[in-house]
């Protein structure tokens, strides 16, 4: 019983080298690019959290106040806490390169990374889905 042909094989050899090659352009491209975090309550934004090494704060927003975000001195930014019943946003991670998003849609509250200077292009991502 023979399940792959050699074609098949190739093929999808193909798609994980292609995948490779385009997650190490991005990730060498966006990683150097200074950010800053966006928070976003009810599709509002609320505040802007520059993302910048030494750093390291736990803070809230005034609209959900058991919503906590984490701000590490490495540059990152997550979730911390929320009182929403499933923690997904939790979940989520770190956050540091253009184009990462978050939200815990439960308490209405999204976080977007963007560049820092505001000069938004084209090229530039929208959001990157995990």
């Amino acid at each position: 019983m023979n399940f792959a042909k050699k074609s098949d094989i190739l093929i999808i050899l193909i798609i994980l080298l292609s995948g490779g090659a385009l997650w190490t352009v991005y990730n060498s491209f966006f990683s150097s690019k200074p950010a800053k975090a966006e928070i976003y309550y009810k599709s509002e934004l609320v505040q802007t959290v520059v993302l910048e090494k030494g750093k390291d704060k736990t803070f809230s927003i005034p609209q959900r106040e058991h919503v906590i975000f984490r701000l590490a001195p490495d540059g990152r930014i997550r979730f911390e806490d929320s009182d929403c019943p499933d923690k997904v946003c939790i979940k989520t991670g770190w956050l540091d390169k253009v184009g990462q998003t978050s939200a815990c849609l439960p308490n209405e509250v999204f976080l977007k990374i963007v560049p820092q200077n505001n000069n938004r292009s084209e090229n530039d991502i929208d959001m990157i889905v995990k």
